[in-house]
């Protein structure tokens, strides 16, 4: 179904800015990332997403493609934690649209558990997914963002031809200072952070640049079913610690998208750039009204009230 373009993006930018430029994302067809790719095909371009359920990919391409007349918008079946899949993904995408010149490395999973409660398998596979999907995916489409940033100079002055040369990968806040319920998040994003300075540091010298996009709690995101209970008080608690008063809309972290694949964003190199109302300066222990620390871990209690939420064998 269409979606509205205020809802994924800002009124600030040209249209075209993007023209005949191929973006590449992983977990492309989730709330957040597929926003982010609709704003990059709204203002000209075309993509490639990736994901493992074929049917939700598939349909996901389709309907981000009907954002503008035209456009070309690949789903491919592929699991990022198997690097020849997202090697023959890559190849794909630049065969078939002729160029792959952005990257975001978007999957990702996530549910809320204790460590009491979080088996090894289940550690083990939000690492594979986060981390080393995230180190797949970079090594994946190097070569072709080399060749589109040779094309494409970053000289700092509005090139004829556009930007190209350039790779996102999402992340979250809870490292920063703590979050109970979710050590096996705090372990890969982590680890995706420094994975995102590696690529900074090491393909920076040819034109490359890499930067984190870091979303707070944005409203109608699978994150967010996830992470957080619909009743009233608890939505109404968890606003209130943002400084902002709010949730976030997906449309920030689409602009956020487009302002570091523009031309503005040529000099940004090397950062985590969080998009969270200030959410994460005022939150960390605390879980606010669901689950009170740290009773709730001295009750041994389970989980419950969302998305995904079940006790895993220890």
């Amino acid at each position: 179904m269409p979606v509205p373009r205020e809802t994924f993006l800002s009124s600030v930018w040209r249209d075209g800015i993007f023209k005949d430029k191929v973006l590449f994302c992983t977990g492309g067809a989730g709330t957040i990332c597929s926003m982010q790719v609709r704003a990059f095909v709204a203002l000209g371009g075309n993509a490639c997403i990736t994901g493992r359920n074929a049917e939700k990919t598939e349909k996901g391409a389709a309907d981000i493609a009907s954002v503008r007349p035209g456009a070309k918008v690949i789903g491919i079946v592929a699991d990022v934690r198997d690097m020849a899949a997202m090697e023959a993904a890559a190849e794909r995408c630049a065969t078939e649209l002729g160029s792959l010149d952005f990257a975001i490395a978007g999957a990702a999973g996530n549910f809320l558990a204790p460590m009491s409660q979080l088996s090894s398998n289940a550690f083990r596979t939000v690492m594979e997914i986060d981390t080393l999907g995230s180190f797949h995916t970079a090594k994946a489409v190097m070569p072709y963002l080399i060749q589109s940033v040779q094309k494409h100079k970053n000289s700092g002055k509005e090139e004829p031809t556009g930007t190209g040369g350039r790779i996102i990968f999402i992340s979250a806040s809870f490292h920063f200072r703590g979050q109970p319920l979710q050590a096996h998040v705090m372990a890969a994003k982590a680890a995706v952070d420094q994975i995102s300075s590696s690529v900074a540091m090491e393909y920076g010298p040819h034109g490359i640049t890499s930067n984190v996009i870091t979303p707070g709690p944005i409203s109608g995101t699978e994150g967010m079913e996830r992470l957080s209970t619909a009743d009233a008080r608890s939505v109404k608690e968890s606003k209130a610690k943002i400084p902002v008063g709010r949730w976030g809309e997906v449309k920030e972290i689409a602009d956020a998208t487009v302002f570091l694949f523009s031309d503005a964003g040529s000099y940004v190199n090397g950062v985590v750039l969080v998009v969270d109302g200030g959410a994460w300066r005022t939150t960390g222990a605390d879980m606010g009204s669901t689950w009170k620390y740290p009773g709730f871990f001295l009750s041994g209690a389970v989980v419950e009230g969302v998305k995904g939420g079940k006790k895993s064998k220890l």
